[in-house]
């Protein structure tokens, strides 16, 4: 069967615009939810470990649903395609506006993740079908304003809405953006051919399905239930044995549901290894600063969202720069400093310390934003340009899964080195107090005097000044802690700087594939 796409002469902008609308849309629902957690967990009397599932079950169903993006947008049209899963993602918004407690709101999340995970490679594919190869960089420049904007407001937009409105209008305000953004749809987006006679790789689905669900589920549960508890383990051997089927079935099926062959394509593949040494290193870098800020600074949910605001403001602002560049001069030239400011400004991150100036904070993380803006794009978009334009919706699916994978793997990677690294900074602080010398003739002082204001007993106030003690010194050990979760993420930004070297610019190839 013959297989010919028509590469577009110039941005269709009407096209462009809806995909900007979609993924503002996801993007900003997910970075909003996580501040309401502690809202949630109060509204429904749920613990911890239940109200996680809000979170966990979206990305988990992400997970299972982003694999099969390009094939059912081949298979049934991208305007049909996008439609249905952004109208999936209106009614699981609404529902979780309406849930009644925590069963009802993950369900209600699950029908989110369902829209939210199709529409995200198709939003990389929409673009690339509706823009000339010359003009991607800076079409998906500008895409990433929306990107980068979104998790930029989410936390503060909802964590006001939280404190002010009501945590069930984080759902809501999804709707009538949704509904504008359906209309725009119908409108503007042109149906592709569906393409016929294609053979549903079912095995492939499901073993997918489980593989990257019990991956996930281990990489998300594995700091708190234990890296050696049977829990763990057998969700990583479910893993290891669905995805080993799958890459079996992927690569003697006539049409599987990811195209694991794109890998012989050198310069995809090594942008994808790039891509995913820098979700590990920058994706958990950023998934530590809230902690850094509110659990050793003492700001506010709101606060932290305030403070981080301008570095997702400027990576926003530095992607449509760097998009113009690549599409003049290539990915290196811009990639290559933007990786050198990443990874230098995240070592400097290290040195944080209870008392850093809010001021030195935003200063740094902008600075390092700016890196992000130059370097993410261009590293991927120089690898999805070797792609037939035919291949372009299964090699956003591989990049969005194996992203969100990598991701996770840096979260859990960072918060077992965190936890792990905090017990041993704790024990050796813990090791330096004295109780004998001049500074514990002062706190002798200072107990005496709160217990003679308060009338306590003195035995009663050193109790309560040990407590202080320990508290600061478990503070001091978190921060020294996260300190050392920087340094390996410089590391890790080193390592893709590295990789980006060997990383070649080269012309965008034809738009027709036999097939």
């Amino acid at each position: 069967m013959q297989v010919q796409v028509k590469e577009v002469e110039r941005v269709n902008w009407s096209a462009i615009i809806v995909v900007v609308f979609g993924t503002f849309m996801a993007l900003l629902n997910s970075s909003s939810v996580n501040v309401a957690i502690p809202k949630l967990m109060t509204v429904f009397g749920a613990s911890q470990d239940s109200i996680q599932w809000v979170l966990t079950g979206y990305m988990l169903s992400l997970a299972v649903v982003m694999p099969a993006a390009g094939y059912l947008a081949d298979r049934y049209g991208y305007k049909r395609v996008f439609i249905i899963a952004l109208s999936l993602f209106t009614v699981g918004s609404a529902l979780s506006g309406l849930a009644w407690n925590v069963s009802s709101l993950v369900a209600a999340r699950v029908i989110q993740a369902i829209g939210g995970g199709v529409m995200q490679p198709l939003s990389m594919a929409l673009i690339y079908r509706n823009t000339p190869r010359n003009k991607i960089g800076t079409v998906l420049g500008i895409w990433g304003i929306a990107a980068m904007a979104a998790p930029a407001v989410g936390p503060t937009l909802g964590g006001y809405l939280v404190d002010y409105v009501g945590w069930r209008t984080i759902f809501y305000a999804n709707i009538p953006v949704a509904i504008l953004d359906l209309f725009l749809a119908f409108t503007y987006l042109e149906e592709t051919p569906s393409v016929v006679g294609k053979e549903f790789d079912k095995y492939g689905l499901l073993s997918s399905s489980v593989g990257f669900f019990c991956l996930l589920l281990a990489l998300s549960k594995g700091a708190s239930k234990g890296w050696t508890s049977p829990f763990i383990l057998s969700l990583l051997l479910i893993s290891a044995v669905a995805l080993t089927f799958f890459v079996i079935v992927e690569l003697s099926h006539p049409e599987p549901i990811m195209e694991l062959r794109l890998f012989k394509n050198f310069v995809f593949t090594l942008s994808l290894v790039i891509t995913s040494v820098i979700s590990i290193g920058m994706f958990g870098a950023i998934f530590l600063m809230p902690i850094y800020l509110q659990n050793v600074m003492g700001v506010s949910a709101m606060k932290s969202g305030l403070i981080t605001m301008p570095s997702a403001i400027a990576t926003a602002v530095a992607m449509p720069v760097a998009g113009r560049i690549f599409d003049k001069y290539g990915a290196k030239i811009v990639a290559l400093p933007g990786l050198a400011v990443i990874t230098v400004t995240t070592y400097m991150m290290h040195r944080f310390s209870l008392v850093t100036p809010f001021s030195w904070i935003i200063w740094l993380l902008v600075v390092r934003a700016i890196g992000m803006g130059l370097s993410l794009m261009p590293v991927t978009t120089a690898g999805t340009n070797t792609v037939p334009l035919t291949l372009i919706g299964r090699a956003s699916s591989l990049n969005n899964v194996i992203r969100q994978v990598m991701s996770s793997f840096g979260i859990a990677m960072f918060t077992t080195i965190m936890n792990t690294r905090q017990a041993v900074h704790f024990t050796n602080l813990a090791q330096g107090v004295s109780l004998s010398g001049s500074q514990a003739a002062g706190f002798q002082a200072w107990m005496a005097h709160i217990s003679q204001s308060t009338g306590w007993t003195l035995g009663v106030a050193k109790v309560l000044g040990l407590a202080v003690v320990t508290k600061h010194v478990a503070l001091l050990a978190m921060a020294e802690s996260i300190a050392d979760c920087y340094e390996v993420a410089a590391g890790m930004c080193f390592v893709a700087l590295v990789l980006c070297f060997f990383l070649r610019d080269q012309r965008p190839v034809s738009p027709r594939l036999s097939s």
